[in-house]
């Protein structure tokens, strides 16, 4: 199984967009300086409440994941990352929780 971890090189570098609350698009660079682990292929940013979310599909050596980031107003971050392949269970949960709120 893939693990993104395992040449993690470093923070993804994420902009804040402000200003709206609907997913966005976004072209992303690299971070870690010159020390770069994975290439983006897609990113979306989703404004919400009181945070901002960061979903970005990437491509290392190891294969394609996805990293999905936090960032809350005080400026603290979360981040998880889980393999391309599993992408379908996650979206599976979250429609099981939609029909629950």
């Amino acid at each position: 199984m893939f693990d993104p971890m395992s040449d993690l090189a470093g923070d993804s570098g994420i902009q804040d967009d402000e200003g709206t609350s609907a997913p966005v698009a976004r072209s992303g660079g690299h971070s870690g300086g010159d020390r770069k682990f994975a290439d983006e292929i897609h990113s979306v940013t989703i404004h919400a409440a009181q945070r901002t979310f960061y979903i970005d599909l990437k491509k290392s050596a190891n294969g394609k994941f996805f990293k999905v980031s936090e960032k809350s107003r005080g400026g603290q971050k979360t981040t998880i990352m889980f393999d391309s392949e599993d992408l379908d269970k996650f979206i599976a949960a979250f429609q099981e929780m939609k029909s629950y709120v």
